[in-house]
């Protein structure tokens, strides 16, 4: 009997659980602040600030997430497996097909916008020119950027970086500075 009291409250605690939304994840807000985009299992959502319903931006089996908006505030890059790898991808907030702006065969993963609007910064374990290589085992995401329209990658800090974010001015690169595994 203590078993199975046990056992229906944990299946009642599990079933209150699951009624939550627990696994938004990612959260960016809009350049004019009037909306959110969030990662909610796999797919892209967005949802005013001041609350209601959200609706999916992609609706996908592949993974998408990481999103970061365009100044423009029409536009977001994100990170997507659609093709193995995480590339990045730009899309309109009003939907459509997403178009793929890297390539590589390593992970990419947006991190913020160019202050000209142009580019977008990702992180990236790519291998380069072994001057460059702090961690020659690739243990460390290096800073790079590709343009909104598509176009050659070109890396933007050799040291290893995450989260990457210009200042207000766009005159400074604030980053994460990763130092070991």
């Amino acid at each position: 009997m203590k078993n199975f009291l046990t056992l229906l409250l944990c299946a009642i605690a599990l079933q209150a659980v699951s009624q939550q939304a627990l696994w938004m994840r990612n959260p960016a807000i809009s350049p004019d602040g009037s909306q959110i985009a969030f990662t909610y299992q796999g797919d892209l959502y967005t949802v005013q600030t001041s609350g209601g319903k959200a609706s999916p931006l992609t609706i996908h089996p592949a993974h998408d997430f990481m999103p970061v908006w365009l100044p423009n505030g029409q536009s977001l890059a994100f990170a997507s497996d659609r093709f193995g790898n995480f590339d990045i991808f730009i899309m309109s907030i009003n939907g459509g097909e997403p178009q793929r702006l890297t390539y590589h065969s390593s992970n990419d993963y947006p991190t913020s916008i160019t202050p000209d609007g142009k580019n977008i910064l990702f992180t990236s374990l790519r291998t380069d020119m072994e001057r460059y290589g702090d961690f020659p085992n690739r243990a460390m995401p290096e800073l790079y950027q590709v343009p909104v329209t598509g176009g050659r990658n070109l890396m933007t800090l050799t040291t290893p970086s995450e989260a990457a974010v210009y200042n207000a001015a766009g005159t400074k690169i604030y980053f994460q500075d990763r130092k070991g595994y």
